[in-house]
């Protein structure tokens, strides 16, 4: 499945700074902003997967999942 993000780029002195705009907890840094770049893909990755871990179903419990579509 893909999905887009909003990626933010700010260069502050030697280094690049990245997050991405909707889903807080999501940054970095790096040299270049291709690093930046690779490493905003990682840490996305790593943060949701860490959410879906997270909030699987233990036990019984019963989760109701589904798409959700806003316009902004």
């Amino acid at each position: 499945m893909k999905r887009q993000f909003t990626a933010n780029y700010k260069k502050d002195g030697k280094w690049y700074s990245g997050w991405i705009e909707e889903i807080p907890g999501v940054n970095t840094q790096g040299a270049t902003i291709s690093e930046v770049k690779e490493n905003l893909k990682d840490a996305l990755l790593l943060i949701l997967e860490t959410n879906r871990s997270l909030y699987k179903p233990h036990g019984r419990q019963k989760i109701t999942r589904e798409n959700l579509t806003v316009t902004v």
